[in-house]
C-alpha cells in the first residue's frame, strides 16, 4: 500500500519551466503597449518568457499569473518598469550601418559647422540610443572634422526608454569586443584603454562624453521635454517595434522636432508613413530631409 499521502508536500520553488501562459502573456503585453507604445507580436512568447523568468525566480514566484498581479497594482510601479526595461529589446553596435555616418562626416556636418563657427549651435538627437555606441559614433564623428565641438554650442541628446541601459551608456565602458567596428583613429581620439578582470576595456574620454547628454525618455509619452528643436535625428531600428499608428504618430513628431532642412537617419527596415511622408525628401538609403 502507497504511503504517499503521508508525506508532507514539497515546497514550490521557481523552476526554469514555469509556464506562460496565453492569458498573462496577453497581460504583459498590454503593459509594454501602455507604458511603452510597443507591440509584443504573438509569435514572441518564448521571448518574453526567457527574459522574465530569472526575475520570476529573484521574487520566489512560481506563476506569471502572480508577477502579473504584482505589476498591474500601483504598488508594483518599480517591478513594472524593472519590466518594460527587461523587454525592450537593445541591439546595436558602433558604426551600425556605417553609410549614415559617412554621409553626416561628409555631407551633413560641415554646413552646420560652418554655421556654429559664425555663433550658431548644433543640436543633435540619438532616440533610442541603447547601451550608448550610436551617440558615441555620432560624437566620433562629429570630433573628427570638429575637433573643437566642445567649445563650440554643440550638443548631442542621447536617450532611451530603459534606464539599465542609459546607465550603461552614461558609464561610456565597453569591452574590446564591443569596439571592433570603431576605426583606429576613432578609438585613440575617442576613447582610453584600461584593463579590466576580463581583459582589454576602452571607456568613452571627457572631452567625448562632454557633447553628449544621457536622459531616459518615453518616445510614446504624450509629450517630449525638449523646448528646441534638432538639425539632425537619428532613429534607427526603434520605431519598427511600435504599431502602425504609434509609427505614424512619431514620424510626424520627429518632422515637428527638426529645423528646417534638418536631416532624419532610420533604420533599414523602417519607412516612413502616416502625414510625415510628404514632409521629407528622401535623400539616400533610410536618409531623409525635412523640406524646407
Amino acid at each position: 500500500m502507497s504511503l504517499a499521502h503521508n508525506t508532507p508536500p514539497k515546497p514550490r520553488v521557481p523552476k526554469q519551466g514555469v509556464t506562460l501562459g496565453l492569458a498573462e502573456f496577453n497581460r504583459i503585453k498590454k503593459i509594454m503597449k501602455t507604458d511603452a507604445g510597443i507591440t509584443i507580436g504573438d509569435d514572441k512568447v518564448n521571448l518574453v518568457h526567457s527574459r522574465l523568468q530569472k526575475r520570476m525566480r529573484e521574487l520566489g514566484l512560481v506563476n506569471f499569473a502572480r508577477f502579473c498581479d504584482i505589476v498591474e497594482k500601483p504598488e508594483g510601479k518599480a517591478e513594472r518598469h524593472k519590466m518594460v526595461n527587461s523587454l525592450t529589446t537593445n541591439l546595436t553596435n558602433f558604426f551600425r550601418e556605417s553609410h549614415h555616418f559617412e554621409h553626416l562626416g561628409e555631407t551633413a556636418l560641415p554646413p552646420l559647422i560652418e554655421k556654429v563657427r559664425k555663433g550658431g549651435q548644433i543640436r543633435i538627437w540619438s532616440a533610442g540610443c541603447s547601451t550608448g555606441q550610436e551617440p558615441y559614433s555620432i560624437a566620433s564623428t562629429l570630433l573628427s572634422v570638429m575637433p573643437d565641438a566642445p567649445n563650440r554650442n554643440v550638443k548631442i541628446l542621447a536617450s532611451d526608454i530603459d534606464s539599465d541601459v542609459i546607465k550603461k551608456a552614461r558609464d561610456g565602458l565597453y569591452k574590446e569586443s564591443e569596439i571592433k567596428n570603431l576605426p583606429g583613429k576613432l578609438k585613440s581620439q575617442s576613447f582610453e584603454m584600461m584593463n579590466g578582470p576580463s581583459g582589454k576595456m576602452f571607456m568613452a574620454n571627457p572631452v567625448t562624453k562632454s557633447i553628449i547628454a544621457f536622459r531616459t525618455l518615453n518616445l510614446n509619452a504624450p509629450t517630449w521635454p525638449m523646448k528646441g528643436k534638432f538639425d539632425i535625428i537619428f532613429c534607427r531600428n526603434t520605431v519598427i517595434y511600435f504599431d502602425a499608428p504609434t509609427q505614424e504618430k512619431i514620424w510626424s513628431r520627429f518632422r515637428d522636432q527638426l529645423t528646417p532642412g534638418g536631416l532624419l537617419y532610420i533604420g533599414h527596415s523602417e519607412r516612413l508613413s502616416g502625414k510625415a511622408t510628404d514632409k521629407f525628401e528622401k535623400i539616400g538609403t533610410t536618409t531623409y530631409k525635412l523640406k524646407s
